[in-house]
């Protein structure tokens, strides 16, 4: 299974309606394909104009280690060096914090990952982990 553009641009609207419902500051979302390609990203009216970069580094880490932004996180805090090395080899594009999310299908193959920034890094995962599951996909953040 690929994360199709349509599902791609509706898990990114479900993440800002989930964001607008928690009052959340103005978000940036991209949705990876498996193969860590960019498949849809929009940014919110008032988001920084940086937050490109943001979000693709959270999932781009997500979907080549296979592994969620909070996991990376509690990996560059426990082996510091690894994590280190893993940004050198992907060319310093792993963000690795939460609002990572891996993406997989009902099955549990991994199909992609969302990137999504512009709040806390808590409350970027909570938002794109619940838009994931909106759209009948199993979130994992």
């Amino acid at each position: 299974m690929t994360i199709s553009l349509r599902r791609a641009r509706t898990i990114i609207r479900k993440t800002f309606e989930k964001g607008r419902e928690m009052e959340l500051k103005p978000l940036s979302v991209v949705v990876l394909d498996a193969g860590g390609n960019v498949q849809a990203f929009e940014r919110e009216d008032g988001a920084a104009p940086g937050r490109f970069e943001i979000a693709f580094g959270k999932a781009y880490g997500t979907v080549m280690l296979g592994i969620p932004g909070s996991a990376q996180m509690a990996r560059a805090e426990s082996q510091a060096y690894f994590m280190g090395c893993v940004n050198g080899a992907y060319g310093g594009k792993v963000i690795p914090v939460p609002g990572g999310i891996l993406i997989r299908d009902r099955k549990g193959a991994v199909v992609g990952a969302i990137g999504v920034t512009g709040d806390t890094s808590d409350n970027d995962a909570a938002v794109g982990s619940a838009a994931i599951e909106a759209v009948g996909l199993v979130a994992e953040s």
